[in-house]
């Protein structure tokens, strides 16, 4: 969710709800149906910068104006009891005691279903909304968050589970001997500690992390609990699979103590045909500047100059989300597609998508699962509220009826959803 639907038309979809992105009601609503459909969680993704683009094509976006995603998810905690909550936190630009305490407090509100989405922050303009004239390089970027990732966790463990006593015959509120003093001093950051808050309900809030690069593959295997990954193509899926889980032992970890869980853009038609009606309908509606600044976005460089009906030119690398432009120039090279024709995709989206019926969905879905390309996906629906109903309505009893799909809670935690075991304290082990 962003905090609705991903795709740039949803909003301009007939029956879609125009202001689902800033109506607190409304994503209650939401939140409280993917509940009722038993799903893992509700994945809020954030950005620090008003998408970076002309203001032209600015001006057909629907997510300029959404909540800031910890008061969000903290009232959402307060309407549903079971539905894990992940929040998109930077790396970059905030600081790990202020994430440290805010998941931890997350955490506490909602009964342990909190989860942090880890983001190094493609988007450069938020470089100048935090006093920065250039944004940090993408190397870099990660190297401070593999850091950051060691100062929050250590936070989390400042408290021993059994620290606070509360005796109050004796007087005394804790045991001085359960508290930890992090003390870190590092290349990037420097810290003290401890955290004011116990120690998080899940131990430590879900890792969640979504970069595919290089950095951000040895990111995942050295930290991830789940990671959203996106690859266009079932082989490339088995092999971001493969490679990511494959990194972990060496790292310490077990395999499958992380979660790989692919973005799935969902359009369940009563027929294929209806289905492929839809998403033409739901492409159609995305504006050509939207499109091409979608396009410039993805690729980290301006397209305005090239010739819309040709091919794709050579893309130098650039600082931006190196994730997102290999993606858009496999594509192109992939389905030929002119310049026109990728912005208009990737104006739209242009991942992974399952369109068809609820039995074709459920068997694509299912070959994935089985052919070790994912352990579940990160769903995105259309268009709201119509989408989601037709995926929860429809889909989710076909998974079921087949045995891949809960039926019914069996855990509380968002640890406990996704079959993730609780860390311990690195601090105070017994």
């Amino acid at each position: 969710m962003r905090p609705v639907s991903i795709h740039t038309g949803a909003w301009r979809y007939p029956g879609a709800w125009r202001d689902a992105n800033f109506n607190f009601e409304r994503l209650r609503e939401l939140a409280q149906r993917l509940e009722a459909a038993c799903f893992d969680a509700f994945f809020m993704a954030d950005h620090l910068a008003v998408l970076n683009m002309p203001v032209e094509a600015l001006q057909r976006s629907h997510t300029v104006s959404s909540f800031e995603p910890f008061t969000l998810l903290s009232a959402l905690s307060q309407h549903t009891t079971h539905l894990g909550l992940v929040a998109t936190a930077s790396t970059t630009f905030d600081e790990p005691f202020h994430i440290a305490r805010r998941f931890a407090s997350l955490d506490h509100l909602s009964g342990g279903r909190a989860g942090w989405n880890i983001v190094t922050t493609s988007n450069p303009d938020a470089a100048l909304n935090f006093g920065r004239e250039e944004h940090m390089a993408h190397d870099e970027r990660y190297d401070r968050a593999r850091e950051f990732y060691d100062v929050v966790t250590g936070l989390w463990d400042s408290w021993a589970d059994d620290a606070f006593v509360r005796d109050a015959d004796s007087g005394r509120f804790f045991d001085p001997a359960r508290l930890h003093v992090l003390g870190h001093k590092g290349r990037y950051l420097s810290v003290r500690g401890p955290l004011h808050i116990a120690r998080p309900v899940q131990g430590w809030p879900v890792i969640v992390q979504a970069g595919a690069s290089e950095p951000g593959r040895q990111l995942a295997a050295e930290t991830a609990e789940v990671v959203f990954a996106a690859p266009g193509t079932f082989e490339n899926a088995q092999r971001f699979y493969a490679d990511v889980k494959g990194r972990m032992p060496a790292a310490g970890r077990e395999p499958q103590h992380l979660k790989i869980l692919p973005g799935a853009f969902v359009v369940v038609g009563e027929t294929q045909a209806q289905a492929r009606e839809i998403r033409a309908r739901l492409d159609s509606l995305v504006h050509e500047q939207s499109a091409l600044a979608s396009l410039s976005i993805a690729l980290g460089h301006d397209v305005s100059g090239f010739d819309l009906d040709g091919p794709l030119p050579e893309i130098p690398p650039t600082n931006a989300s190196q994730t997102s432009r290999e993606r858009a120039i496999e594509l192109a090279r992939r389905e030929q597609l002119t310049v026109r024709q990728l912005a208009q995709r990737l104006g739209g989206y242009a991942g992974l998508a399952f369109v068809g019926t609820a039995a074709s969905i459920a068997d694509e879905m299912q070959a994935w699962l089985e052919g070790e390309a994912c352990d579940g996906f990160n769903i995105m629906f259309p268009w709201l509220p119509g989408g989601l109903v037709d995926f929860v309505e429809q889909v989710v009893p076909e998974l079921q009826r087949r045995g891949l799909f809960r039926t019914r809670y069996e855990g509380r935690t968002l640890r406990e959803h996704l079959g993730l075991p609780r860390p311990a304290n690195r601090f105070f082990p017994a």
